[in-house]
This record gives structure tokens, C-alpha cells and sequence, in this order.
């Protein structure tokens, strides 16, 4: 009836004839809890869609990051899955967002890696070059084979990419012929290093990988050591005038620091003769050269004959402590 005559009357008259109160029947206008339910909307991710972001969002990959930084690393992959707001929300409803914002240090592994001989680690950095005028870089990708010294790759660009990494890698790899299962990659936790394009990369190449742990500099100290030697060197200069420039110092610096640099690490060789296995021959000449000497003024050798380094058989990053672990090294 008051349907019928609503229009008529007005819903007042009606509602003080029937002694009601008018909150009651606008009330009953609105749909109960679990009686009619609101349509979803359109906007809204399915369930399998949700799922997915949560999964991602907890993946290894991402799970210390903030859904902003994951969100902005997703589109530089080509990859969109939802706004940065609706990963917060997500993170929300399931009770996630306050642990991730709050939680504490993560416990990272040591990594503990060997090299015995060329081409078996590599470890690769990024470190920039100013430019002409500040606030302006260049980005300096560089190759290291941990074992040798040997810079087996590098270059010089505008920015920071994952893409340009995967191009350096897999010509590297070409150049030194790289079999499959037979290398790893050590690096840091930039995000080139850690993209999952560059991730697939390397597993495309049968490459593995390794990564430092988070504000630990030692991790990778080779590639640390070798660009020291580069910005000490004579002639670096205070900045590069354009990107030409900088790759010209590099392309001299390198060849100097694989040719003709004495390395303190690998018995004051040069890169490049333990790399192609041409140091035996160097070394014999070396001690051939001691061997006239001591002849020539024995008074002057009072432990005898003096003896040439070798090349280390080992090279470690991050040796393992054997007494710590209670292991017993074999003798």
C-alpha cells in the first residue's frame, strides 16, 4: 500500500499513518548482509588475478621489497599486474602489510665460491663515471674472471640496464666460449643484476649465479679492487667530457690492465698470461733470471737460491673457516 500510494501522499504521511519511522523505511530499502549482496565490480581482479599478486608479491624475489619498488620493477620487465595501490590493499586484506613494513634484518648467506682456473667465476660490477657537468653519469659494466684477473668484458653507457647487461654477458660468453654448466656469475644486488630477464639469461646459458649479500661490499671484492685500480690510475680524470671520451680511457685503460698490468694477486702476472695459460713460460724466464743472479753473487742470497711465486691453485670468494666449522683441512 505504501508502494501505491507513495508518490500520492509522500512517504511522511504514510510513515506517521502506520506509525513508523521514516529511518525504517529507507532502511528497508537498502539490501541486508547475505540476503543481496553488491555486484562486483567490474574494476575489480578475479580471485585467480588476486592470487597471483600475492604470490609475487611474496615471491624470494620480492618479498623484501615495497609494493611500490615491486611495481616499478615489474614495468621496466614489461609486466603490469595491478596498480601500486591495489598491491597494498592486497597486502592489507591479508594481514601482511604491517609485517612488511616492520620486520626485522633478514639472516643472508655467506656466499662462499672457488675458482681453480679461468673461466669457472666471473664476477661483474657497475660503477659510474662523471660526467661533463654534475649530477651527469656514465655507466661502466665490467667483467671479471676471478681466477685470472682478466677483464673479459666491458663497456661504457648512458644508464643502468638489465638489458645491456644480458647483451655484455652473452658476448662475453661467445667470445670465451662458455659451455653450459661449466661458469658462474657473482654480482651485487643492483637491480640489473638481480632482473629476472637477466635471471633467465643466465639460465638460458647454463650460467650460475650468485649474489652478495645486501650492504656487504666484501662479497665481491674483485670487481671492488679493480675499479680502485682504474680511478687511481695516472691520467684518470676528475670527469669525462662526453661518453667518447670515457670509453676511450677505458678502452686504453683495459688494455693496459690485462696486457701489461703486474698483478700482486697472481704472482705479479699479467692478467692475460694466466688467463691463456702462457705463465709457465714466464715464470721459468723469472727464475732462470735468479738462478744468474745467484750465481753470479752467491754472498748476496743468504737463504740460497731465490724462488719465483706461483699462481695460486685457489682463489676464494669468502673462504670457509675451517675451524669454525669444525672441518679439518686435508693435508
Amino acid at each position: 500500500m505504501i508502494l501505491s500510494h507513495q508518490e500520492s501522499l509522500g512517504i511522511r504521511p504514510l510513515c506517521e499513518a502506520l506509525s513508523e519511522p521514516r529511518s525504517s523505511w529507507y532502511r528497508s530499502l537498502k539490501p541486508r548482509p547475505g540476503v543481496s549482496p553488491e555486484p562486483r565490480s567490474p574494476r575489480r581482479l578475479t580471485d585467480v588475478e588476486e592470487r597471483r599478486v600475492l604470490d609475487t608479491l611474496n615471491s624470494e624475489r620480492f618479498q623484501d621489497m615495497a609494493p611500490g619498488e615491486v611495481h616499478a620493477t615489474l614495468l621496466d620487465e614489461g609486466v603490469y599486474l595491478c596498480s601500486e595501490r591495489t598491491m597494498y590493499r592486497i597486502l592489507s586484506t591479508h594481514g601482511q602489510s604491517v609485517i612488511r613494513r616492520q620486520s626485522g634484518p633478514r639472516s643472508y648467506a655467506r656466499p662462499e665460491l672457488l675458482a681453480t682456473r679461468p673461466n669457472e667465476l666471473w664476477s661483474w660490477d657497475i660503477t659510474k663515471l662523471k660526467g661533463p657537468v654534475k649530477w651527469t653519469y656514465y655507466s661502466l659494466y665490467k667483467i671479471l674472471d676471478v681466477y685470472s684477473r682478466y677483464v673479459v668484458g666491458w663497456m661504457v653507457a648512458y644508464r643502468e640496464s638489465a638489458d645491456l647487461a644480458q647483451d655484455l654477458i652473452t658476448e662475453a660468453c661467445r667470445k670465451q666460449e662458455i659451455l653450459p654448466g661449466t661458469l658462474t656469475i657473482h654480482a651485487d644486488n643492483g637491480s640489473p643484476m638481480k632482473a629476472f630477464t637477466f635471471a633467465q639469461l643466465l639460465t638460458d646459458l647454463g650460467v650460475a649465479k650468485s649474489h652478495s649479500r645486501p650492504s656487504v661490499s666484501n662479497d665481491n671484492p674483485f670487481s671492488e679492487s679493480a675499479f680502485k685500480t682504474l680511478k687511481y690510475r695516472p691520467g684518470y680524470p676528475e670527469r669525462f667530457g662526453s661518453i667518447e671520451d670515457a670509453r676511450s680511457f677505458c678502452r686504453t685503460f683495459f688494455t693496459w690492465y690485462n696486457t701489461e698490468h703486474h698483478h700482486s694477486g697472481i704472482a705479479m702476472l699479467t692478467p692475460e698470461n694466466v688467463h691463456y695459460n702462457s705463465h709457465q713460460e714466464v715464470l721459468n724466464a723469472r727464475s732462470s733470471t735468479l738462478v744468474k743472479a745467484f750465481q753470479l753473487h752467491p754472498e748476496r742470497f743468504v737463504k740460497g737460491v731465490p724462488l719465483v711465486k706461483k699462481v695460486p691453485s685457489m682463489v676464494w670468494i669468502n673462504k670457509p673457516n675451517t675451524q669454525k666449522q669444525g672441518l679439518v683441512p686435508v693435508s
